[in-house]
């Protein structure tokens, strides 16, 4: 296999090798007809579209030594695929946003990336009509705002000779922003290539080249862009594009097109897993992955009771390309457990003084200092390391977030992911929460997972997420938000908490809400609680 330097070649690669294979199905909607593009197909578009971007000649800027920024804002549609692809090859940089997003929150993007064009559905160019762009191309239904023209349009002949790969900027990936406003994780060709090495070196392995794959997740986000069409692209296998979730729909698309991988957030799999026929729908997946945010662990035993395939849990960041751990790294897999480090990968668990807890390789436990039997009264986990803030080093870790490359990794590749974990004996990892979230209650820390676990165990509780609020007597105090059915009371849950919880992790507020707001991944976004 030749040595990829621009993720672009992963394309090309595929297209000489399996040049009829199906790349990317669109299924068949209401009033449309299946789409099937092949990868010689493919490969071809991309060609064009990476000459047409060159021919544009668009401004560099100087801003890290990165070459010319492209957005787009686009649906799961293969047009997106075109764009990326065609953007890397032309030697550009892809700037992904959500083309969900308000006109505030695109115009931000835009231009902290300082994108010189824009490739995007009508209706999100419509909402930029105001920014500052060069060159405007639309693609899918829709009024065209002025200016804009067809993204059938851009295409020249021959695209110039790559330029760019390795430690070149490949891709902005602006992080969710649960906490904050987003910012641009700067996201090079090798970095990007080292995870689907990292992920290709794990057994069972998988994405292969057979493989049909949904394409469920957005591909504006790092999981549904690196680790999906990525993967595809890498593998040479088929991708199955779906745009908008629909449990029932989706499994009659899995089951239609015999989709072999499943790559899904937890929610995805819990509207699933309440499906009577969900066994037979996915009778011809090999393996389910899980990631973005924790699984819960009801969900899984029901889909596994249903279908007979257990859920494989992963971890990883926009900042790591994405993927740091799974649970197929872990000779054995265990219910709640991210698993262990890909190859390459290393981690390390640090104590909030500083000192290292443990350090985590692919091969397990390399080095603990402290050892704790209790712990697993503490989190309901199962005995091990104390918990600790989860350091990585690897390969696929990102250079820093844009334009400088601030708040990267250190002088040695180490890189804090504000998230917080403990190993068990065998070295396996358990999440434990965000270290942003972490609640102090008369100097006790408060892990939200933990408290959202046990309030999400009660019978009619849907969802649950925990927050710190002020209080005069404690610094702060745990207060709950939760979606539950009817007849679900406030002195229940209080009961049913005092039942499994410590005193100082008890809510002292709970607030019943219709629904929790989310990321495009699943992740609540709790910045928004409250106000």
């Amino acid at each position: 296999m030749p040595d990829i330097h621009n993720l672009a070649d992963a394309v090309r690669r595929a297209a000489s090798t399996r040049p009829e294979a199906p790349a990317l199905v669109v299924p068949a909607g209401a009033g449309t007809a299946e789409r099937v593009i092949t990868w010689a197909e493919l490969d071809g578009r991309v060609d064009a579209v990476a000459a047409g971007l060159a021919a544009l000649e668009l401004p560099a800027g100087d801003h890290a030594g990165a070459g010319a920024r492209i957005a787009i804002g686009l649906p799961n549609v293969p047009e997106f695929a075109v764009a990326f692809f065609g953007a890397l090859r032309a030697g550009l940089v892809a700037v992904p946003v959500n083309p969900g997003y308000t006109p505030r929150e695109l115009r931000q993007q835009i231009a902290d990336a300082g994108a010189a064009a824009l490739v995007a559905t009508p209706a999100v160019a419509a909402r930029l009509a105001e920014a500052d762009l060069r060159h405007v191309y639309v693609a899918g239904p829709g009024d065209a705002p002025a200016g804009a023209r067809p993204f059938d349009e851009l295409s020249g002949g021959t695209p110039p000779p790559a330029s760019t790969g390795g430690d070149d900027l490949a891709v902005l990936l602006y992080t969710s922003g649960t906490a904050g406003a987003p910012k641009g994780a700067m996201l090079t060709h090798r970095a990007l290539i080292a995870n689907h090495r990292q992920l290709a070196a794990v057994e069972p392995a998988i994405v292969r080249g057979g493989d049909v794959v949904l394409l469920g997740l957005p591909l504006f986000h790092a999981f549904g862009l690196n680790s999906g069409l990525g993967e595809v692209a890498w593998h040479g296998a088929c991708g199955v594009l779906v745009d908008h979730f629909d449990p029932r729909e989706t499994l009659a698309v899995i089951a239609r097109h015999q989709v072999t991988v499943l790559a899904a957030v937890p929610q995805m799999y819990a509207a699933w897993a309440g499906i009577p026929d969900l066994g037979e729908r996915v009778a011809s997946v090999r393996v389910a992955i899980s990631g973005a945010a924790p699984l819960d662990q009801t969900a899984a035993r029901r889909f596994l009771d249903a279908t007979s395939k257990p859920i494989f849990e992963g971890y990883g960041l926009t900042e790591t390309a994405p993927v740091v751990a799974t649970a197929l790294a872990s000779p054995v897999p265990k219910a709640g457990s991210i698993g262990r480090p890909l190859p390459e990968v290393e981690i390390k668990l640090v104590a909030g003084d500083g000192a290292e807890i443990a350090r985590v390789g692919p091969e397990g436990l390399i080095y603990e200092d402290e050892y704790d039997d209790d712990f697993d009264d503490d989190a309901g986990g199962v005995p091990g390391t104390d918990p600790g803030e989860i350091v990585v080093r690897g390969p696929n870790v990102f250079s820093g977030y844009w334009p400088d490359g601030a708040g990267g990794p250190d002088a040695e590749g180490w890189w804090p992911t504000a998230d917080v974990a403990y190993a068990d004996v065998d070295g396996d990892l358990f999440l434990v929460d965000r270290l942003a979230e972490l609640i102090i209650v008369s100097g006790f820390n408060v892990y939200p997972h933990e408290v959202e676990l046990v309030l999400a165990g009660f019978p009619g509780v849907t969802e649950a997420a925990v927050v710190g609020m002020p209080s005069p007597e404690t610094g702060q105090a745990v207060k709950a938000y939760v979606v539950a059915e009817p007849g679900v009371s406030e002195a229940d849950l209080m009961a049913h908490c005092a039942r499994n919880l410590a005193r100082f992790k008890l809510p002292a507020a709970i607030a019943f809400v219709p629904d929790l707001p989310h990321t495009a991944t699943g992740k609540v976004v709790k910045g928004t609680l409250g106000t």
